[in-house]
């Protein structure tokens, strides 16, 4: 017994893990508390060194101090601004008026607002929740196939996951770096690639505009061959949303409600893109906009200040267009000098606009509970890291890794069996896990071994994202179920909203083949940056 206990604590390590998550433990203290008892056990059996604990601080204190990672509290922060903006509302109700008429248009739409909301904000419960609210019940009404409905509006709000910028590509670009700064210890040929959140925001932007195309063909081809599961909204039902105010024209509403979160898709993605911010810096002009646009439409006697904020921010990137704006210089041309002195006066109309923005959202009484849901989330994401990085720690040092390498290249088909085992294990374990303790638990471990075996890291990471999204869908435990489940008029059964899913997941999967079939879907685009 003893025997067989050191031969194999580090698998048993990794299935009392799984044991206890199904069994509804805290994720975070089961991750630690796990990993500590089976470095105990590790200790007594000679396998591993008590004192080997003694890295654990300074590992806590890298994660910590990791620039990238603090995209994600930013990121956190603008999505939840977003949600309180109504933009949703706006979007589906014009879209709602443009389309209704045509069968299956409110599919569609919910869909194109998914990936926009997406996107902007990436939270999936938040979209979920809106998307349901407002459009369930007026399918229900109109005759909408009830389980194609649901499925619509579970999969829109799922794209968050796999659409930059995401939390998910934003903690799995890290994990990735992370995973081939591990392999090219073993393989220095691969010390030359580098993988960070940018190039997985980049690389994940085509899959993910591949996605919404196939959830909207399958859509468009459901209603061509039985246009009775998607009839024609009624004109009295096409107006989603009354706000009291005077109906201004269709047009005119639908490029109001698209401008914004256009704009600040191209502030945040463009600057990611084209090189001018890092993810962590693009994450913080996206909470700015958020909150200058929240207080935009929360505070209507604001809307000069901010105007002028708005006005002031671009007329600082024409600056830095044509002007070096760098402070400190030897030798500054008179020309760059003036431009610095005019770029500091519009700087200071932008902070006097953000401090107007924040001051009216602090009146709305909106700005506290956005603060303390972004603390209690990522508190709640970084307790779990931490976790992870104990238990990390504690199974390479019992021989893990090693056992993981040896089982995938014992795999027939090599690479190809090997990434088929991964992507059916992280399939399996979404229908009981969060995405992020599946980041957190298998790529740190698996990763490593599929980029030693021939693995571009960017493609792997893209597919990863694609099969993480396909847990918020898997039933039973799928998350965006849940929070359709919460919002769904009392005549729509779980057993409709899970037959609604089913589909979509299965189109998630056919994405994912796509792109595990042609990898320059999700490198081409890095690869012009």
């Amino acid at each position: 017994m003893i025997t067989f206990l050191a031969a194999h604590l580090d698998l048993l390590l990794f299935a009392a893990l799984v044991l206890m998550l199904l069994c509804g433990f805290p994720v975070a203290f089961t991750l630690g508390g796990c990993a500590l008892a089976f470095a105990l056990m590790g200790s007594e059996l000679g396998l591993m060194r008590w004192q080997t604990l003694n890295f654990l601080p300074q590992r806590v204190w890298v994660t910590l101090n990791n620039n990238v990672l603090v995209a994600a509290p930013l990121f956190i922060f603008m999505g939840l601004v977003l949600e309180r903006c109504r933009l949703a509302e706006d979007m589906l109700t014009c879209l709602a008026e443009l389309w209704g008429q045509r069968p299956g248009g409110l599919l569609m739409a919910t869909t194109l607002v998914g990936a926009l909301i997406a996107a902007s904000t990436g939270i999936v419960g938040a979209t979920v929740v809106t998307l349901g609210l407002l459009t369930l019940p007026v399918m229900v009404r109109n005759g909408y196939n009830v389980p194609l409905a649901c499925g619509a509006i579970c999969a829109a709000g799922t794209l968050g996951q796999i659409i930059p910028p995401s939390i998910v590509l934003v903690f799995l670009g890290d994990f990735i770096s992370l995973a081939n700064q591990q392999a090219a210890l073993t393989n220095p040929a691969l010390k030359g690639v580098t993988i960070g959140v940018s190039d997985l925001f980049a690389g994940a932007i085509v899959p993910g505009l591949l996605l919404v195309c196939i959830y909207i063909a399958y859509q468009t081809i459901m209603v061509r061959l039985n246009p009775s599961l998607a009839p024609p909204i009624a004109p009295a039902d096409r107006r989603l949303m009354e706000d009291g105010t005077q109906v201004r024209p269709l047009r005119t509403r639908l490029l109001q409600s698209l401008v914004a979160p256009l704009a600040l898709i191209v502030a945040v993605l463009g600057s990611i893109l084209s090189g001018i911010a890092t993810p962590t810096e693009a994450a913080a002009v996206g909470a700015v906009g958020a909150v200058l646009l929240s207080a935009w439409r929360e505070a209507p006697r604001t809307v000069p200040v901010l105007r002028a904020g708005v006005l002031a921010a671009v007329a600082i990137l024409g600056l830095l267009a044509f002007f070096d704006l760098r402070i400190g210089r030897t030798a500054t041309p008179a020309a760059d000098l003036w431009a610095i002195r005019l770029a500091s006066v519009l700087a200071v109309v932008l902070g006097l606009a953000v401090l107007v923005a924040f001051g009216a959202l602090w009146r709305a009484g909106l700005l506290m509970g956005i603060v303390f849901r972004t603390a209690r989330i990522t508190a709640m994401v970084f307790t779990v890291l931490l976790g992870a990085t104990l238990f990390t720690l504690v199974f390479r040092e019992l021989g893990g890794e090693a056992t993981i390498h040896g089982l995938l290249a014992n795999i027939p088909g090599g690479l190809f069996g090997a990434m088929v085992f991964t992507m059916l294990l992280m399939f399996v374990l979404g229908f009981f896990l969060d995405f992020l303790e599946i980041v957190f638990i298998l790529v740190p471990i698996l990763c490593p071994a599929l980029i030693l075996m021939g693995a571009n890291p960017l493609w792997l990471g893209v597919i990863i994202a694609l099969n993480l999204q396909t847990s918020f869908l898997t039933p039973p435990f799928g998350f965006a179920l849940f929070y359709l489940r919460g919002v769904a008029p009392a005549t729509v059964s779980t057993m409709q909203i899970w037959r609604g899913a089913v589909p979509y997941v299965m189109l998630q999967m056919l994405c994912l083949v796509i792109v595990a079939a042609f990898p320059a879907l999700a490198t081409w685009l890095p690869g012009l940056m």
